[in-house]
């Protein structure tokens, strides 16, 4: 749920980077991050566990104007990749205002991305949220790569409620901010 901050005229926003280990999360933030104008960025946390690791960054972006009176700021985080730190991509949804669903277009990554999208909604469905209400896009990764599936077989294995999608080769940066505005955008509208 988003925070409002009185003091600072901000509203916080929480979006959140979900899907398989290595499947591009990290990658996507990383370069949101680096093409960030530092002065309206915060710091980038990472927490890494030994396996794996989850980060953090919030920004405050200056082309989504404000709802009344109140700057927008966004915190995104990302959720380890490995399902066995479930508890820790559990916690992180707790309060969260959007989600991008990262796929890894690989063909031999599709059990891997089904699960990872099972495992979202038993999280949200544990804290009584319902992602139909949320909002989320679905972002497929690594579409430079051989033996990738199409988008239509992606779309039919991940993508069952028809929500935004986009195509991405987050390591090169395409799509990267097509698939976060695309959040942001339905984010605010549910502000307003």
């Amino acid at each position: 749920m988003s925070m409002i901050n009185y003091a600072s005229r901000e509203i916080n926003c929480k979006i959140v980077y979900y899907g398989t280990g290595l499947g591009g999360k990290t990658t996507n933030l990383e370069h949101v991050y680096s093409r960030v104008d530092p002065e309206t960025r915060g710091k980038m946390i990472s927490l890494a566990t030994e396996a794996d690791r989850t980060l953090f960054f919030d920004f405050l972006p200056v082309d989504l104007g404000s709802i009344r009176g109140f700057k927008t700021r966004f915190h995104l985080y990302t959720v380890p990749g490995q399902v066995y730190y479930n508890a820790s991509r559990k916690l992180i949804l707790k309060g969260v205002d959007g989600i991008i669903f990262v796929a890894d277009s690989q063909v031999d990554r599709a059990e891997a991305n089904i699960e990872a999208m099972h495992n979202l909604y038993e999280n949200l469905e544990s804290y009584g949220y319902d992602l139909s209400r949320i909002p989320f896009v679905i972002q497929y990764n690594k579409r430079d790569l051989d033996r990738i599936a199409t988008v239509e077989e992606l779309r039919q294995e991940l993508n069952p409620m028809g929500v935004p999608d986009y195509e991405a080769i987050a390591i090169e940066g395409q799509g990267v901010f097509e698939t976060l505005r695309a959040v942001s955008k339905q984010v605010v509208k549910t502000l307003s």
